[in-house]
């Protein structure tokens, strides 16, 4: 339900704040005082496509925001959770429009998309003027109006159910031919691939094994002359006879021995020349057990590095890190498995599919029964609505028809159809070419009516469903407006009229009063919630254009008539 709406730098609006209430809210005013304005930011804010047109002159941008309630509405508390855009039981939506025609949509505080704010939009209102014949003639709409009306929902579960079976089992089967429909060369070409792989032991162990023999094989040479010439340049007596570090470090520790009672520097250097000594016979201790583990094996390097390259090609060719190989070769171990013994998982899948087909078609041709018995009684009521409506003699057919060889779908097996002829003894023919905008709005109030039986958690907004109409057929408009609103019922539904004509104003909860102004050569309209006597007067000036004495009476005598206190 629609509680306030925020217009601001919107068309001729400079600044806007409506709070609006449950039931039947009849916008009156003038022609020409921009009663539809208000329909119009509505329809921005939910989804409409902007343009910088709609900004005020002068102004840099427009701002749009109402609050809804969607305590009372499943649906719509359903897609915010979904969309992790919930707060608590009331909904605000807003939109900008820069004066570049740039525009941002929020809801509950946080950016979305204008597709979003649509989607959400839908679960809130339906506005019903100038484009009624699309909204009607989609199919989604027609199947909400039926099934929304027809009290068979356990069979409109089951074949819900029945198909989300069905499609998972047609998926498996799906993915189980991608992945195992291999021809005779394929599957040979799988298996060459798996036995290149299978040469190798492609754990990550033997991998960085293999690679760390490499880098010693690889640097034997080197490291074993590094090796022999720093022992060398360690021993106490090289071959060439020159003395080595160790011998030099040994003659400076004697040389000095004698003076380190008289110095305590010289004691120092004493202990420390003597540690280095000692670390030099281990050092080339530690040198001469490295020199006999250095393997110096040309035909094992070869090997080697021929084993690491086949496994560098094989990454190259599969397109991962040699680390990966491994798990290249599990997955086409597994699909050669899968190819080689999938017919009786296939054959299982098939029989499944047969009988979960078997059942949705029962539970689709339960739930056109439903809807055939169900479509009728729609079609009656909504042709009585319309003969109250100024379209006696008119017909309404809501037919149903079952596609048993269609692919299976949520919604069932049926196709629906609406056909209509406002006048008698005219054919029935689609909605858009038989029916004018004005008729379309009171054949939409009809169905609404008809299948909503006066309750609803969407707000109805109608902006032309008093065209070209007067006298009874005007009363009829308010009475089932009035009862759409669920005024006579749970008091939760809400419905709004942009109307000019008295008797449908009479019957509303509420009344608003849009007028337009000039100031300083500006020009703006202002609205306001009329109290008794201001709703008398404003009744009056609908009857008669004036206000006098006799339109008053006049017009409390409607509002008396309509229930409403004048």
């Amino acid at each position: 339900m629609l509680n306030h709406l925020h217009i601001r730098n919107f068309a001729i609006v400079p600044a806007l704040d409506l709070e609006i209430g449950a039931g039947f809210t009849a916008i009156t005013g003038e022609t020409g005082a921009g009663k539809s304005i208000l329909v119009d930011a509505l329809g921005l804010l939910l989804g409409e496509r902007s343009d910088a047109a709609w900004v005020r002159a002068g102004a840099d941008r427009a701002e749009l925001a109402a609050e809804f309630s969607v305590q009372n509405n499943p649906e719509a508390r359903a897609w915010l959770e979904e969309s992790d855009l919930a707060l608590d039981d009331n909904c605000l939506l807003r939109r900008t429009i820069n004066a570049n025609g740039r525009s941002r949509a929020f809801i509950n505080g946080s950016p979305v998309t204008v597709a979003q704010m649509q989607s959400l939009g839908d679960l809130l209102v339906e506005i019903h003027g100038q484009n009624e014949h699309l909204r009607l003639t989609g199919k989604a709409e027609q199947f909400r109006l039926l099934d929304g009306c027809g009290g068979y929902e356990s069979e409109i579960t089951e074949v819900r159910s029945a198909f989300s079976q069905w499609r998972d089992t047609a998926d498996e089967l799906d993915r189980l031919d991608r992945e195992t429909a291999l021809s005779a060369s394929e599957l040979e070409f799988l298996n060459f691939q798996l036995d290149e792989l299978q040469q190798h032991d492609l754990s990550s162990e033997a991998i960085d094994s293999l690679q760390n023999e490499h880098d010693r094989l690889a640097a034997g040479g080197a490291l074993l002359d590094a090796v022999n010439h720093s022992i060398e340049l360690l021993e106490p007596e090289s071959v060439a006879g020159n003395t080595g570090i160790n011998a030099g470090l040994n003659t400076s520790l004697a040389q000095l021995q004698q003076f380190v009672p008289l110095d305590t520097d010289i004691s120092e250097a004493c202990q420390m020349l003597q540690e280095a000594s000692v670390n030099c016979v281990e050092a080339i201790g530690a040198l001469r057990s490295a020199r006999d583990r250095v393997d110096l094996n040309p035909a094992r390097f070869e090997d080697v590095a021929s084993t690491l390259g086949q496994m560098h090609d094989l990454a190259r060719k599969h397109r991962v890190r040699m680390e990966e190989l491994g798990d290249v070769m599990e997955s086409l171990a597994g699909r050669i498995e899968r190819a080689t013994s999938s017919e009786q998982c296939r054959d299982e899948l098939k029989s499944r599919l047969d009988r979960q087909l078997e059942h949705y078609r029962a539970a689709a041709q339960q739930l056109h029964g439903q809807r055939e018995k169900h479509a009728a009684a729609l079609s009656k009521q909504v042709i009585e609505f319309m003969a109250e409506l100024g379209m006696a003699g008119g017909t309404f057919e809501l037919s149903v028809k079952i596609h048993p060889e269609r692919t299976p779908s949520a919604r069932g097996d049926d196709s629906l159809e609406i056909n209509i002829s406002t006048n008698p003894g005219l054919p029935p023919g689609p909605l858009n070419k038989i029916a004018s905008g004005g008729e379309l709005s009171r054949i939409s109030l009809a169905i609404k009516v008809a299948a909503a039986g006066g309750a609803g958690t969407v707000t109805q907004i109608f902006d032309e469903v008093d065209a070209g109409i007067g006298g009874e057929t005007a009363n009829a408009v308010g009475r089932l407006l009035k009862r759409l609103s669920g005024r006579k019922l749970s008091g939760n539904g809400q419905a709004l009229c942009v109307t000019h004509l008295a008797q449908v104003a009479v019957c509303a909860t509420h009344q608003l009063e849009v007028q337009k102004a000039a100031k300083d050569g500006e020009t703006f309209i202002n609205t306001r919630l009329l109290d008794d006597q201001s709703r008398v007067d404003e009744i009056a000036r609908m009857l008669s254009g004036k206000v006098s004495q006799q339109s008053r009476a006049h017009a409390r005598e409607l509002l008396s008539a309509a229930g409403i206190a004048g």
